[in-house]
């Protein structure tokens, strides 16, 4: 692994030199496209991509939770969190490209 972090303005690159749109083109596409699948997921949807993976909002209920350098229980309040599920598709790619040289 080498450690690098794809950013926005990583992609909009990437936009930029496939899609031949201006780069101020490439950031407003990604910046839509992120700003869409981000409401979705506010108003509690699934958002599927097809061949990269699926992202949906789980709720979570109030459990207990012991601090770890104390060990106190800690009450932990109910939440939503972000769940990514990574396709099959997905998931073969990136196991084909450890298994290569």
């Amino acid at each position: 692994m080498t450690g690098r972090t794809v950013t926005r303005a990583d992609l909009s690159e990437a936009v930029y030199q496939e899609v031949g749109l201006s780069r101020n083109e490439s950031a407003e596409l990604v910046e839509s496209v992120l700003s869409e699948i981000s409401d979705a997921l506010v108003r509690g949807e699934v958002v599927k991509i097809s061949s990269f993976g699926s992202f949906s909002v789980r709720q979570k209920g109030e459990r207990i939770g012991r601090n770890p350098k104390t060990g106190e229980e800690v009450p932990i309040l109910p939440r939503r969190v972000l769940v990514f599920r990574a396709s099959h598709v997905l998931k073969n790619r990136i196991n084909r490209r450890l298994l290569s040289p």
